[in-house]
């Protein structure tokens, strides 16, 4: 089923953020989003680093007003969650996840990008179908990131998820921005996020007040 598209600001918005990759910054993103929308805050999957996961950072990145939901599964390898899963003896489905019940904004984070498995059956993309929301896509300069951010595109296009942001996140030369813009959807708005040093709650609040989004 077709996600569509709702201009309604009315609503609460509840965005899922992925990335053309590991690493790319989704967890700084998903922050600055939290802090601009004043949103709640949900890690589905954590992967690995139970110490210090992303929704601990979230925490610390955002401040003691922030409210993140408890992540559905916590795996300790740092791996692929169905690989994390699999040394757990534990079977992941999308049939597990039910967003968490919340008046206010929320951003939810995947792991990974759209093609990482959750088990030998489904992926992320799959649980951003079952979960019915839009996504926003973090892109951020590498060798390769041109084809990794159209693919992905091109993904969300074939299963009827509609791209609502894409967010490129630090400086990108610009003829890499332009073939990436000119391939989007006529309703995904781009948005620009700065490299941040250091990454602290001042300079994610401060980042969260200059960025554009109508």
């Amino acid at each position: 089923m077709s996600i569509p598209f709702k201009p309604n600001k009315s609503e609460p918005e509840i965005l899922f953020v992925t990335g053309i990759g590991t690493g790319v910054g989704k967890t700084v993103c998903s922050a600055v989003l939290t802090k601009y929308f004043n949103a709640d805050y949900w890690k589905p999957i954590q992967s690995g680093d139970l110490s210090y996961s992303d929704t601990m950072k979230i925490e610390e990145w955002i401040g003691k007003n922030s409210i993140c939901h408890p992540e559905t599964y916590r795996l300790q390898l740092a791996a692929s969650p169905h690989q994390s899963a699999a040394e757990e003896n534990v079977h992941i489905s999308v049939n597990d996840f039910t967003l968490p019940e919340t008046t206010k904004n929320l951003i939810v984070e995947g792991a990974g990008g759209l093609m990482v498995p959750l088990s030998d059956q489904e992926f992320i993309i799959d649980l951003i179908k079952k979960l019915n929301i839009p996504a926003v896509l973090v892109v951020r300069n590498y060798l390769g990131c041109i084809n990794h951010t159209l693919l992905s595109v091109m993904v969300l296009r074939q299963n009827g998820i509609h791209l609502k942001y894409l967010i490129l996140n630090g400086e990108l030369p610009a003829d890499t921005e332009r073939v990436i813009c000119s391939f989007l959807p006529m309703h995904t708005e781009i948005i620009k996020i700065p490299d941040l040093t250091p990454i602290d709650q001042e300079n994610i609040e401060r980042v969260s007040k200059t960025i554009k989004i109508r």
